[in-house]
């Protein structure tokens, strides 16, 4: 996703600081929003295999495609990182109001 549609979806969310080795998101659990990389790296193990994501990158918008999504994979918190808290219902309404967000629930 491009930088500029990032720091929009950043600027409706609330920063969060998580330790490194602490668990972000565990598959099953309720997609109750998205989460935008500050600082640090997570490591997202999912059905496709394992990578890092560090600043600028997005994770979670998986399980917002479906009403009642669920999460897909896992996330850790491979340093302290700083993220951004997208929560579902802003995705949704920042989603509607611009087409080209549409791409943030690509992204796991």
């Amino acid at each position: 996703m491009e930088a500029v549609l990032v720091e929009r979806l950043a600027a409706a969310g609330s920063e969060v600081e998580i330790p490194a080795g602490q668990v972000i998101i565990e598959p099953g659990q309720p997609g109750l929003g998205l989460f935008i990389v500050r600082a640090g790296t997570v490591e997202v193990d999912a059905h496709w295999g394992v990578r890092e994501l560090g600043a600028g990158e997005v994770f979670g918008g998986i399980a917002l495609r479906e009403p009642y999504g669920s999460r897909t994979a896992r996330v850790l918190a491979k340093t302290d990182v700083t993220l951004v808290a997208v929560d579902r219902p802003t995705v949704e309404r920042l989603c509607a109001e611009d087409p080209e967000l549409e791409g943030c629930l690509e992204l796991d």
